[in-house]
């Protein structure tokens, strides 16, 4: 029952590890790091840095 356990707990720490990134705006000089996803950002929301440089 504990190999189950921890194994259900590594694999959502590793899912949302992996949903979580770091953006920066198109003049370089503001960035905020998400969680799952950028358009769901509190920054993002708020305008905090701007428009978003795209994705390369």
């Amino acid at each position: 029952m504990k190999f189950i356990k921890l194994v259900v707990i590594a694999s959502v720490i590793s899912f949302l590890a992996g949903c979580t990134g770091h953006v920066y705006n198109n003049e370089k000089n503001c960035s905020y790091d998400y969680f799952l996803h950028p358009d769901i950002s509190i920054s993002k929301v708020i305008g905090g840095c701007g428009p978003v440089a795209p994705h390369k």
